[in-house]
């Protein structure tokens, strides 16, 4: 099975890091975050990527091209007139990765329709590259094949920016006070999704948006699931955010590393 990682916006929201390199290269515990989240889906036996470059997409395909060199044990003798690099030692993962120019302004869905003829098989992973979780891909991916569906989306609820309390009828007694309560927020969209490649149909040109369009029609034809997460799923909109993963793994305490 095929992981799909959209990770071609400009990344904004996180501009402190993003005016160099595009978003899902910014690193946590010294590794860019999509590291992170295709070593999640390696965890669960996928190591077949295709990952959707815009924004400063040179940066991820030189950063994968020079991967295997960055991690291995190696010889260069530069007396060889054709430079040849000798490999000792191997360490680095099993991937396959297809790098798509899928244009500087294309929306989501417009990604996932270019990189079309790089699937294989009727259905693929898909996740955003700018959010870690510990999911359990495996159990989402029963999950789809156990639902005639079309897309199953994973949902999760985040965590109130504000503690929350109820008074007591018109008094101002307090009754019931939480901090920061997830128990009654909504549910919400976690990134992380099953397709079927007749999915892909949905999708009209490069200035169709995956969450507005087709999630919206495949809802209505009752062919969107959700696959429930109340674990850990943590995303990366601002600077606040990276500093937040960045402590969690510094302080060995990163529940997404379930590798």
């Amino acid at each position: 099975m095929q992981a799909v990682i959209l990770a071609g916006g400009y990344g904004t929201r996180l501009s402190e890091e993003t005016t160099v390199r595009p978003k899902p290269m910014v690193e946590i515990g010294g590794m860019p975050i999509i590291w992170h989240i295709m070593k999640t889906y390696a965890s669960h036996g996928i190591n077949d990527f295709i990952i959707c470059c815009g924004y400063k997409g040179e940066v991820i395909k030189e950063y994968f091209w020079k991967y295997s060199l960055y991690a291995s044990d190696v010889t260069i003798d530069l007396r060889d007139p054709n430079n040849e690099i000798q490999i000792h030692q191997r360490t680095t993962e099993p991937w396959k990765i297809t790098m798509v120019d899928t244009g500087l302004k294309t929306l989501k869905g417009g990604r996932i329709r270019r990189i079309r003829d790089y699937l294989e098989g009727d259905t693929f992973c898909l996740t955003y590259g700018d959010g870690v979780s510990d999911i359990n891909i495996t159990d989402l991916v029963s999950f789809h094949n156990g639902h005639n569906a079309l897309v199953t989306l994973t949902a999760v609820q985040t965590k109130g920016r504000f503690g929350a309390f109820k008074l007591a009828g018109d008094s101002t007694e307090v009754r019931d006070f939480r901090e920061k309560p997830t128990t009654d927020a909504a549910w919400i969209n976690g990134g992380y999704f099953v397709v079927d490649r007749k999915a892909v149909d949905y999708i009209g040109d490069d200035s169709t948006d995956w969450e507005i369009g087709p999630l919206e029609v495949l809802s209505k034809e009752g062919n969107l699931q959700a696959f429930k997460h109340t674990d850990f799923w943590h995303p990366m909109d601002t600077l606040n955010d990276k500093n937040a993963l960045e402590t969690m793994w510094q302080n060995d305490e990163a529940p997404w590393k379930v590798w």
